[in-house]
């Protein structure tokens, strides 16, 4: 990507380039303040969550928090958000503890943080440049590279006007702006270019991810894909059941790509699992769109695991946090099965009586599998079709396969053959159609 000129501070979150490295890797971890803020309304308790979980998104970045400050205020203040008062205190705070930059919890205007680092001298930051950053380290693949990166230039670009400081300054009239003017509207195209280029790789990505989608779909296997919390746990359960190999970390992000694998149900069914992306409070809205196209499998599941971490202080919360991000991709209709992993670690009684349809598990001790699998093979089998087929006698492989690729409710011997009464997909009814005898709506005739 184009070289964008830096803003003198110590501080190393800022650099969002998409060739640059985060801050794990560094021979420094960076000294940091965290700010929270408690508006009028909003419950204070939640806001400590929050930061809570900043802190350790910090962490994860190869930074370290020295200090957390909570403001409370009505609202926030357009031109600093925690007003200029407090803005003065943050700054005499981080000049005592020696600190490099200031993070704050909720998302800055280009404005605010533009003047916030006028009054800090150093970096100030949100919420939204701590998991970009974050994401930059943990991107692999060409793919997971090129979103990442699309999603930091199209957080970058309307704070490029803080790059003007170091530049000549503009004067009005026709004529008469300086060469730094000249230069921030250069880098502005440059990044603007950059952005389409992005957008037109990951659409083809998007196209060959729906041949592949396609693919699948051709045979008759289900599929479903695993959602939840980043750190819940989504890829260990995908190794359990798979016996794959995906990456597994006590860590946030740890996996950006979607890993598919083939597993079978009790009753001999095959299904396709995907592995996804993991969610968090406040994912930025760059990302979500950026990665649109790795979240195409989730849009086109049958079926979401919703994986809960059950040892979490708030799994409500959560769970909320979720359901929002698939509510904004398209996917809060496709069914659900809710898992509460990490069972080994807290008593996920109170969580099953408030989700009666929920299922506990522990990824890490491999309890509770079982039960899943039925759940997961009663999900799918409620969304098929009920049919009733004519089978004659010398057609045993029709049988059989009616068996391998559904759920047979009834099997009655008639004159003609075997009458049989099972749940079926769109793909298998198709292919047995010559056998059909009548079809009814779903969930009954």
């Amino acid at each position: 990507m184009p070289e964008i000129e830096e803003k003198s501070h110590r501080g190393g979150f800022g650099d969002l380039g998409g060739e640059e490295r985060g801050l794990i890797g560094r021979s420094f971890r960076e000294r940091i303040i965290a700010v929270g803020f408690v508006t009028e309304g909003k419950d204070e308790a939640s806001v400590l969550l929050e930061v809570e979980e900043l802190c350790r998104l910090i962490n994860t970045a190869g930074a370290d928090v020295v200090e957390i400050v909570i403001q409370k205020k009505a609202s926030p203040d357009p031109a600093t958000f925690v007003g200029k008062g407090k803005a003065r205190e943050i700054y005499e705070l981080a000049e005592t503890l020696d600190v490099d930059t200031v993070v704050f919890n909720d998302e800055l205007t280009p404005g605010q943080q533009f003047n916030l680092e006028k009054i800090f001298h150093r970096s100030a930051l949100d919420r939204t440049a701590v998991i970009l950053d974050i994401f930059a380290q943990n991107a692999s693949t060409p793919e997971g590279k090129a979103q990442v990166e699309l999603a930091q230039l199209q957080y970058r670009l309307p704070r490029l006007r803080g790059q003007g400081r170091n530049y000549s300054q503009q004067a009005g009239g026709i004529g008469t702006r300086g060469p730094g003017e000249t230069k921030l509207e250069v880098d502005r195209r440059r990044l603007v270019r950059r952005v389409h280029k992005l957008e037109r790789q990951l659409k083809a990505v998007g196209g060959h991810r729906k041949n592949q989608s396609k693919k699948r779909r051709h045979s008759y296997n289900q599929s479903v894909a695993i959602v939840g919390y980043t750190n819940a746990g989504k890829s260990t359960l995908l190794n359990l059941l798979a016996d794959s190999d995906a990456v597994v970390a006590d860590r946030l992000f740890a996996t950006l790509d979607p890993l598919t694998r083939r597993i079978q149900l009790p009753g001999g069914e095959s299904i396709f699992v995907t592995d996804t992306v993991g969610f968090v409070q406040k994912l930025p809205h760059q990302l979500v769109e950026a990665f649109k196209t790795t979240l195409d499998v989730v849009i086109e599941a049958d079926l979401l695991l919703h994986i809960v971490d059950s040892s979490h202080a708030s799994p409500e919360t959560q769970i909320l946090a979720v359901r929002r991000v698939l509510e904004e991709i398209g996917a809060a209709e496709i069914p659900e099965v809710l898992v509460f992993n990490k069972s080994d670690r807290s008593d996920p009684s109170e969580l099953l009586m408030l989700y009666p349809d929920s299922v506990a598990i522990s990824a890490y001790s491999e309890t509770g599998i079982d039960k899943l699998l039925s759940a997961i093979a009663d999900q799918l089998r409620v969304i098929w079709d009920v049919v009733e087929l004519a089978i004659p006698f010398d057609k045993g492989e029709v049988l059989a396969q009616v068996h391998r690729e559904g759920q047979v409710l009834m099997e009655k011997a008639t004159e003609e053959g075997m009458l049989v009464q099972a749940r079926l997909d769109s793909f298998s009814l198709s292919r047995l159609s010559p056998f059909l005898v009548s079809e009814g709506g779903r969930n009954g005739i």
